[in-house]
């Protein structure tokens, strides 16, 4: 269950930035852990929420 939390939260964050962000910007927005951080980015690249505009930052889809 946490793990679905923490994703939403890095969606949401996404979405609000309405811009690409690295993980440390995900993490500094969120006030999440970088660790819990990199694994929802990982679990939402893969079901392919979200997509890479220019290495190392991402955006929502």
């Amino acid at each position: 269950m946490r793990n679905m939390e923490i994703k939403n939260q890095v969606l949401e964050a996404m979405k609000k930035a309405q811009q690409p962000l690295n993980a440390g910007k995900v993490v500094e927005l969120t006030k999440l852990d970088r660790k819990d951080v990199d694994k929802a980015m990982k679990m939402l690249k893969d079901e392919g929420s979200i997509v890479s505009p220019k290495r190392c930052f991402w955006e929502a889809k």
